[in-house]
């Protein structure tokens, strides 16, 4: 599997107030959430992306106010509509 490196200064370690393990956790979560709000990655690939749970993640999502349930306008009015 390819791996990503990301170089980060000291001061956002000393910042974040995390240790470098939980400030990169959080940055491959991060990663994660943006990656699933651009449709790049579903729930259950970002979940593991970020070596979460996907109930967990899902939890996480709802925290910071991302919708856990993805659809275009297109994919709405299917799912409304009355066929």
């Amino acid at each position: 599997m390819p791996t990503l490196s990301l170089p980060y200064s000291e001061d956002l370690l000393i910042t974040s107030g995390k240790s470098p393990q939980a400030l990169e956790a959080e940055l491959a979560f991060l990663l994660a959430v943006k990656l699933f709000e651009l449709r790049r990655l579903s729930l259950g690939k970002a979940a593991v992306f970020c070596q979460m749970p996907k109930l967990q993640f899902m939890f996480e999502l709802g925290r910071l106010q991302v919708p856990v349930i993805n659809l275009d306008d297109d994919q709405i009015a299917d799912e409304l509509s009355d066929d």
